[in-house]
């Protein structure tokens, strides 16, 4: 699959709205043959998994950033349907807790990145620092905008270390979140998702979409770039996510570690 549409060029300055959200003009194949490619990517997700958790070298860090129903949570159950838990975990961070907001604003983010062979996902992440502390005018905007030198660098460190990040901005319309917000209000199964709060934030769209594309602008680097998934199609966001990790953890050259030196010698001891 072709990636060169989502990704955001280090050094670029996009519009964020030249990037659609619905993305159905990269997919001429349509919905089924999009379906089976998606069950292609998580065997293939699940493959490379097992490699990386028993080659304990190497990291992957993947972060999802998005308006309220783009999809955080259901791209991560698809993407990673039947892959060993003991090799993923998933971060949701919320509101920084009084022991966080005594440290500095990375702290909390630094404790969770992933352990050699591990993939950790990020719904939410850092990058709420540089988006609702701008929107909601929580610090000043000398304070945010350094914030991007800042998460530059972090990331920078941690690809040093051995830890490839993947970053996907999830895309999607206010129209679509609009559908989504009724559907959990209409559907008694879905109605514990619904928070009151998201129909607030709904009048800040405008000043997100700014704060989101100064975001991919500033800290799309060769190390940690940016994709711009459209996210108004379920099944076109998780193959385009799908796609991204999967030519990630193909691009680690993942290789087992090498058996106990003479392991032939061993079947003979077996009783």
């Amino acid at each position: 699959m072709d990636l060169k549409p989502f990704f955001v060029k280090p050094g670029s300055k996009l519009k964020l709205e030249d990037f659609k959200t619905g993305g159905k003009e990269f997919f001429e194949e349509g919905k089924k043959q999009g379906l089976e490619d998606l069950k292609k990517n998580i065997s293939e997700i699940d493959r490379l998994q097992e490699i990386l958790y028993a080659e304990h070298k190497q990291r992957l860090l993947i972060i999802f950033q998005a308006m309220d129903t783009a999809g955080k949570d259901g791209v991560t159950r698809s993407v990673f349907e039947g892959v060993n838990p003991q090799g993923v975990k998933v971060v949701s961070f919320k509101a920084p807790t009084s022991t966080e907001l005594e440290h500095d604003y990375l702290w909390r983010v630094h404790a969770r990145v992933p352990a050699k062979g591990e993939i950790v996902v990020f719904n939410r992440s850092h990058y709420e620092d540089v988006l609702v502390v701008r929107v909601h005018e929580l610090v000043e905007k000398k304070v945010w905008k350094r914030r991007y030198r800042h998460i530059n660098e972090f990331e920078r460190m941690l690809a040093d270390e051995g830890v490839t990040l993947v970053k996907c901005f999830l895309h999607i319309s206010p129209d679509t979140q609009k559908e989504r917000l009724m559907d959990r209000i209409n559907t008694p199964e879905k109605q514990w998702k619904f928070n009151p709060g998201d129909i607030e934030e709904r009048k800040y769209w405008p000043d997100y979409m700014a704060a989101y594309e100064d975001m991919l602008n500033e800290t799309s680097t060769d190390w940690a770039p940016w994709y711009v998934v459209p996210s108004d199609h379920n099944w076109i966001r998780n193959l385009v996510v799908s796609s991204i990790i999967s030519k990630s953890l193909k691009d680690l050259n993942l290789q087992y570690p090498a058996p106990v030196e003479n392991i032939e010698q061993y079947r003979e001891k077996l009783i």
